[in-house]
């Protein structure tokens, strides 16, 4: 006995991508930089220092005396000897007027003359302490100085950035299908009638 059957055949569809990869490229080009750097600007002044040595009376002391300061002390020395000579001759011609208060003023004028002073002695430094004078001004220096700070360009470049995007294609490669068949199928009617389909 044969019994009907109905038989199916599919075929899935089937698609097929094209893909196109992203193009991307990305530049970064350096930044541009310059630096300029100005000298700093110094300037000085100087005051010497000073020293003065004054010598003179040690000069002195050691009998090295200049040709004015000999002279000075000779006229000086002149001046008080006139001086002092005027007085005793006005004192002696007094004790002789005088004579009524009694004689002997001549012998008492003549002892005075012919007697020198008492001479003195003692220790001595030969130049004397501090004759030599010292003077000393130091001296100064004025700085004065500018600093000037640097001068910066700086460019930065922008940023070169291509990009080409991808495509994704999407086709069908196979269309779906479906076949049916059937085998052993018989259609019965009334009356006897058989019909093969």
């Amino acid at each position: 006995m044969l019994f009907p059957q109905i038989r199916l055949q599919s075929t899935f569809a089937q698609t097929e991508l094209q893909i196109q990869k992203p193009v991307q490229q990305i530049e970064q080009p350096g930044a541009e930089l310059s630096i300029e750097q100005p000298k700093a600007e110094l300037t000085m002044r100087r005051i010497p220092g000073r020293l003065t040595i004054d010598q003179r009376q040690a000069r002195e002391d050691m009998d090295l005396k200049s040709v004015g300061r000999r002279i000075e002390e000779a006229a000086q020395l002149g001046r008080q000897d006139w001086l002092a000579g005027l007085a005793r001759v006005a004192q002696d011609g007094n004790e002789m007027m005088r004579i009524e208060n009694g004689g002997g003023a001549i012998t008492r004028q003549a002892k005075r003359n012919s007697e020198g002073p008492q001479k003195e002695f003692n220790i001595g430094w030969i130049p004397s302490h501090f004759s030599v004078k010292i003077d000393y001004e130091p001296g100064k220096v004025d700085i004065d100085w500018q600093n000037h700070k640097p001068v910066i360009d700086a460019k930065i470049n922008k940023l070169v950035h291509e990009y080409t995007p991808g495509t994704a294609q999407v086709n069908l490669a196979n269309h779906p299908s479906l076949e049916i068949d059937f085998e052993n199928l018989r259609h019965v009617g009334t009356g006897g009638y058989e019909q093969k389909i």
